[in-house]
């Protein structure tokens, strides 16, 4: 099943589910979470964004539904080498077009500028905030524009 996310702004990364066996290539981009990475595509929930003329892994996303049963990016992880390239953006849109819910959240740290940078430019609001995750650097929620309205 072929679901690419291009866009005319830039279609030289494709967006689809990630194989249970491309759980070691995401591994390579993010190998503190090697088990998870297998979890997560073993399960269905894991998109892989790639180069489109190479195939190399560029960043993945996971979207759940385990908060508060709407759809949730679990996690957003973008290979150092292809940050800056919108490969970010791209996954974003990619959970946006597959998440079945009315409402799409998110999280970082206060900390994580780069990735609040690229919530507000991806059009996401900040919805709340939450102390006690990680001492001293509380956890920012963002919820995608429009998505509640549904």
């Amino acid at each position: 099943m072929d679901m690419d996310m291009d866009t005319e702004k830039d279609d030289a990364v494709l967006v689809r589910p990630a194989l249970a066996a491309e759980a070691d290539a995401l591994a390579g981009i993010d190998p503190g979470r090697r088990t998870s990475i297998e979890t997560w595509c073993r399960r269905g929930v894991a998109y892989v964004a790639r180069d489109a003329a190479s195939g190399t892994p560029l960043g993945y996303c996971v979207l759940e539904y385990t908060f508060f049963e709407q759809g949730f990016v679990t996690l957003l992880m973008v290979a150092p080498e292809a940050r800056r390239r919108g490969v970010g953006h791209r996954l974003l849109e990619a959970a946006a077009a597959m998440c079945t819910t009315p409402k799409l959240f998110t999280s970082t740290n206060i900390s994580n500028q780069p990735m609040q940078r690229l919530l507000q430019r991806a059009g996401w609001t900040p919805a709340g905030l939450l102390h006690g995750l990680d001492e001293g650097d509380p956890e920012l929620f963002y919820l995608q524009k429009g998505r509640g309205l549904r």
